[in-house]
């Protein structure tokens, strides 16, 4: 027996020695290394993938604080008030440059996305996994989904851009901005083979995913931007066409019982969710307080849109004026004081909160009304939404905004549909649409004659301010200079026709140093 053992040593001995001897031994081959190569090989590495893919989608507005507030700064329906750097070129907008913090960090979110979508979408096209068909079809989907979301958003801000379709593992320097015909075209196809191959609400691994109605929204948009309004406003019908989506039209979630109206509801924290009873919803960010990566590092929307009322003698932190904002936005004059109707729902003292009252019992205007002036009024003390209003005792600071984000709901659905029957002439079925919301939010109905683009803006304004990226909006539209010469004194002076794009981050150029990559007009 003992002989046995050695003889076995001695074999096992010769076995390494000799392998030593051979280049391949030495070899790395690291089977437990988090590496496309190695992960995207089987669902668990595409789930960890996508997982990914969202945190990055996420954290669209990382980096500066105030990088969130320059989507709503310096347009129709926003001034800065309390402003980090990187928001002042968006108000005084001779000092944007290619230089540009916010601009440059909007690039680097959208080719970092961009790029983690190829990521997964080569490794399946490759052939080298382990999923089935439906698999294969659904990861590429959802990739192609958030490569479409970064793409739209970058050209929306650029214009034509360069087109990255596959994966890059090597640096590279010869970049050429495509044609935004082309952009457009790419997008399109991304999101068709995702409104297709998605699912829809009742077949959703968990509700956070993205599901069919959200690639037809997104869809009805990129159309309308390509100037195909038909095919827009197929795809807002086919969201709104959904038996899963409704608007929300009666009270409901954790405070039903409490004061409050329909809309307010949407925007409670314990009631964003679908399946917290938000029917309206078709694509929510979930966010968790105290969740290791469960949250966006800097984000700062409460911040943004809660004023700085802590800053005035007399006044605490309370959940009920909304936590701890700073008042990096100002509203403008014409969106606090003409652009809703008193009758308006969403215009009530549970979505605008206009009036404040000393809530310190020990300051001796206990109760009675602030009444500011001069700086406090753009800081301070002002008119804001209620959307973004959030509390937790854990964190009274209020450093971090840990509340959902919608990022679509069916409200907005009903606005693209009536700007693509606007575009095909349909005006009574545009006022139709139109009056689907006002009826909601018992708001004075419109007329055929009455509607036009700005009409669909101001009803945008009423229905969407601080939910979507207006900023966006104005250009994809090609209004932002127009509306704000006419709403926003601030920035009137300022502003020039150019300004409907961004400047091309200009490491961007330098760096790319084997092709041109042109600068937009007037940087």
């Amino acid at each position: 027996m003992k002989k046995l053992v050695l003889y076995i040593y001695a074999l096992v001995l010769f076995s390494v020695l000799g392998a030593g001897c051979k280049k391949s031994f030495l070899d790395e081959n690291l089977k437990s290394a988090y590496a496309p190569e190695n992960t995207l090989v089987d669902p668990l590495g595409f789930e960890a993938a996508i997982a990914g893919l969202q945190n990055t989608v996420r954290d669209q507005y990382e980096g500066d604080q105030g990088i969130i507030a320059t989507m709503a700064s310096g347009t129709d329906i926003a001034r800065n008030g309390q402003a980090t750097s990187a928001m002042v070129p968006y108000e005084s907008y001779g000092q944007l440059n290619s230089q540009d913090v916010a601009s440059a960090g909007f690039w680097r979110w959208g080719y970092k996305t961009v790029n983690s979508a190829n990521q997964i979408i080569d490794a399946i096209e490759s052939g080298s996994t382990t999923l089935t068909p439906d698999q294969k079809n659904g990861y590429i989907a959802e990739a192609k989904f958030f490569r479409a979301y970064a793409y739209n958003f970058m050209s929306s801000l650029y214009g034509g851009i360069p087109l990255v379709k596959h994966s890059l593992t090597a640096p590279k320097t010869d970049f050429v901005r495509a044609p935004a015909d082309s952009v457009l075209n790419f997008i399109i196809a991304d999101l068709n083979y995702a409104a297709v191959n998605l699912p829809d609400f009742s077949k959703l691994k968990a509700q956070g995913r993205i599901n069919k109605s959200a690639a037809s929204q997104l869809l009805a948009l990129v159309y309308l931007r390509a100037n195909k309004p038909d095919l827009a406003e197929a795809e807002a019908k086919k969201v709104i066409a959904n038996g899963a989506l409704r608007l929300i039209n009666t009270r409901y979630g954790i405070k039903k019982d409490q004061p409050g109206d329909p809309f307010s509801d949407m925007f409670i924290y314990g009631n964003m969710r679908r399946n917290q009873g938000n029917a309206e919803a078709i694509w929510v960010i979930e966010q968790n307080y105290n969740i290791p990566g469960g949250f966006s590092p800097t984000d700062q929307r409460r911040r943004c849109w809660v004023p700085f009322y802590v800053n005035i003698p007399g006044m605490l932190i309370a959940d009920s004026l909304g936590g701890r904002g700073i008042g990096r936005i100002r509203p403008t004059n014409w969106w606090t004081y003409d652009l809703y109707k008193k009758n308006d729902m969403r215009n009530s003292g549970f979505n605008i909160h206009r009036k404040f009252y000393y809530n310190d019992p020990t300051s001796p205007k206990y109760g009675k009304q602030v009444v500011v002036t001069g700086f406090d009024t753009i800081q301070n003390i002002y008119a804001h939404t209620t959307k973004w209003n959030y509390y937790t005792d854990q964190e009274p600071f209020g450093t971090i905004t840990y509340k959902d984000r919608i990022q679509m709901r069916l409200g907005e659905t009903y606005l693209l549909l009536a700007e693509a029957q606007f575009k095909q002439g349909k005006l009574s079925e545009a006022a139709t649409s139109i009056n689907v919301l006002r009826t909601r939010a018992n708001a004075d109905l419109v007329q055929a004659g009455d509607i036009t683009m700005d009409l669909i803006l101001d009803e945008r304004a009423r229905e969407l301010t601080a939910e979507e990226d207006r900023r966006v909006t104005l250009m994809r539209t090609g209004t932002l200079f127009d509306r704000v010469q006419k709403y926003n004194p601030t920035s009137a002076g300022s502003i020039k026709a150019f300004n409907q794009l961004l400047p091309i981050p200009q490491a961007e150029i330098d760096l790319n140093k084997d092709a041109k990559l042109d600068q937009n007009t007037g940087y």
